[in-house]
């Protein structure tokens, strides 16, 4: 069975930086794309960043230009790098991964727990 594991969460000062990181756990037999969304109190889950097998990526008009998704494909691992973090990017952050489990699988979208991120002011 799939399963996500995020690490890198924590507190830090606004300005500062964080390193998610996500690794699949089980058997997969592909990767679409691998990535990060996140869900602050109150709010709906938002896509945050999204890598593609084959490299392209996509954010959200609020953190571009601060993280950066990058991914190994031989470690079957995404990483966001935060950096200039805000208040507002206070949130429980999920990796995200869609892909197929077999040969004969269709393509299904795997969540992790979550990760939380709280930036202080």
């Amino acid at each position: 069975q799939v399963q996500l594991v995020e690490s890198g969460g924590g507190l830090v000062q606004a300005g500062g930086s964080l390193r998610l990181s996500c690794a699949v756990s089980g058997r997969i037999f592909s990767i679409n794309a691998m990535g990060w969304y996140r869900q602050a109190p109150g709010k709906q889950r938002e896509l945050v960043a999204i890598i593609t097998s084959g490299g392209n990526t996509n954010y959200a008009d609020s953190v571009e230009g601060r993280f950066t998704v990058s991914r190994d494909n031989a470690k079957n691992t995404v990483y966001l790098q935060m950096n200039s973090l805000k208040p507002e990017d206070t949130a429980l952050y999920y990796c995200y991964l869609n892909g197929r489990e077999t040969w004969s699988s269709l393509h299904t979208n795997y969540w992790g727990q979550g990760t939380q991120v709280t930036v202080s002011s």
